[in-house]
């Protein structure tokens, strides 16, 4: 099925949640844009893997898609209008020649007409009826550190005009900002509806986001590990300087308090976790391999005591 956001993961309607966040970060790994910068096919998987993800990673909206009432995009699919059908049925004599498919939601219109009808008493007319403009929804890709530190972008609207968003620090994966009076026109002087806009964050090269936490994955040298130091690391703010303990291994895990992601509406910031890798060097000169000979043979200690079966 055309824009099918279970298909555009590589999955079927029964997937878990897990499997759906699993499916998509294996796409963002292989298909970012920036990791393919010359190829349209990887930023289209790319791009329709990231739509799918935001309509199926909440519940209720998954369900609501499921149910059929919203479509891939998230937008509310119309309730089927019967008497419409019937009035605009070819065989129907009192058939208007006047079509209305250009408003968003002719119900909505039509309740406000009658509420202000039920206020102001009955009229002959529809003199003085006024009526919200409808919300218009738009989606909008933010880099990362947009993201997790703030900032403004602007989108193009499809009249041309260009609307200035501004994103909250903290802002998630997902997150959708409500533009007040940036929507449709309201009719009969009714106020403007409102703009949504659905950001989706894209991939980091070098951080993950988990919770309020940022996941950095650090490389060190050998002497790097056995002698420690302080070693400049990046971080969302900027470089700094992180201490690294001495006989330091791959995997361990070092938190920089309160250098993670200040969530929306909250007051202190989660941590950085620094994973350390221990890399090795790319061409082993003769003085390294003498020396590493020369240590193991007065070394003793065995990191695999206890696999032994």
């Amino acid at each position: 099925m055309k824009n099918d956001p279970y298909a555009a993961l590589g999955l079927t309607k029964s997937a878990t949640a897990d499997e759906i966040k699993k499916a998509y970060r294996n796409i963002a790994r292989s298909s970012h844009p920036d990791l393919n910068p010359d190829d349209s096919e990887a930023e289209k998987k790319f791009k329709a893997a990231t739509a799918a993800h935001d309509l199926l990673k909440d519940p209720e909206t998954r369900a609501r898609f499921d149910r059929g009432e919203i479509d891939a995009t998230g937008a509310e699919r119309p309730e089927r209008q019967f008497y419409r059908e019937y009035a605009e049925a070819p065989g129907n004599p009192y058939r208007s020649g006047q079509q209305f498919d250009d408003f968003a939601d002719t119900s909505d219109i039509f309740a406000d007409f009658l509420r202000q009808q039920g206020q102001g008493g009955a009229r002959s007319s529809t003199q003085g009826f006024s009526a919200r403009g409808p919300d218009r929804r738009y989606s909008l890709e933010v880099p990362f550190l947009d993201a997790v530190n703030g900032g403004k972008t602007r989108i193009t609207l499809p009249d041309g005009a260009a609307l200035e968003v501004k994103i909250p620090r903290g802002t998630a994966d997902g997150q959708t900002i409500r533009l007040r009076g940036k929507g449709g026109a309201g009719m009969g002087g009714g106020p403007a509806g409102d703009a949504l806009v659905t950001l989706s964050v894209h991939a980091h090269a070098l951080f993950r986001r988990d919770g309020d936490n940022i996941a950095v994955i650090l490389p060190i040298t050998f002497d790097e590990a056995v002698l420690g130091g302080k070693i400049e690391t990046p971080t969302i703010d900027g470089m700094v300087k992180l201490t690294i303990p001495k006989g330091a291994t791959s995997g361990q895990i070092l938190r920089m308090r309160a250098r993670g992601v200040q969530a929306v509406g909250g007051k202190a910031r989660g941590d950085q976790l620094v994973e350390l890798r221990i890399v090795a060097p790319a061409k082993v000169d003769d003085a390294l391999a003498e020396f590493m000979e020369s240590w193991r043979k007065t070394n003793d200690d065995d990191p695999r005591k206890g696999m032994k079966i």
